[in-house]
């Protein structure tokens, strides 16, 4: 798939959301880098396919792309299958970011990489995020802990989740949501408001957030 250079851009600017994505399914057998990969494809079309006018956010049009590829994965039995002409594009970009990087005495971007090996920019950072492991921070020896999904991402994620969660509960699930979390009223306004008690409505919030917790699982 060729994109068009405000494309590449775009899909460069937005890896994050990729690497966020791969987060939510690790240690559900399949690697990290077979994560990314596969988002990396939704990242992709969903670049190729995003028109700025319908007055959407990117985050929110790529992340279903993103998180449909990845749970394509698991469907089809689980590894992206890299060629071995692939895997050598591969090594040979990694010697040139290293080198780059020396140079430059910072890690350099995936468009500064591109340039210097006389590739595609998208081509070089699917590669790149294939061939890559994981991302750990490493102490202590054999001691190493996961970096941390960025925040910005993850909110993005979290938002779209209860967005999607919220449009399946019924009009009186909502009103109490609504009454309680946007309005701030306690349960003992929310019950005159509804003609409930205020029992009713404790045990019907906790109802309502246990649903929404197994919605957005």
């Amino acid at each position: 798939m060729t994109l068009t250079k405000e494309q590449q851009t775009l899909a460069e600017e937005n890896m994050g959301l990729v690497h966020a994505c791969a987060g939510r399914f690790t240690g559900r057998g399949i690697e990290y880098e077979d994560l990314v990969g596969a988002g990396n494809v939704g990242l992709v079309k969903a670049a190729a396919g995003f028109d700025p006018g319908r007055g959407f956010r990117f985050s929110t049009y790529a992340v279903p792309s993103i998180l449909g590829e990845i749970k394509r994965l698991f469907r089809d039995g689980g590894s992206v299958k890299i060629s071995r002409g692939a895997k050598e594009k591969a090594a040979a970009l990694l010697k040139t970011a290293a080198s780059l990087s020396d140079e430059l005495g910072r890690e350099p971007t995936v468009s500064e990489i591109a340039a210097r090996a006389g590739t595609d920019p998208h081509e070089t950072a699917a590669l790149l995020a294939a061939s890559l492991p994981p991302v750990s921070l490493t102490g202590e020896e054999n001691d190493e802990t996961d970096l941390p999904v960025p925040s910005h991402e993850e909110k993005v994620i979290a938002s779209l989740d209860l967005s999607a969660a919220l449009t399946r509960l019924d009009g009186n699930e909502r009103a109490i949501l609504d009454l309680r979390y946007r309005a701030n009223l306690t349960q003992c306004d929310v019950a005159d408001r509804l003609g409930m008690t205020q029992v009713q409505v404790s045990r019907a919030e906790k109802r309502i957030l246990m649903k929404l917790r197994r919605l957005m699982e």
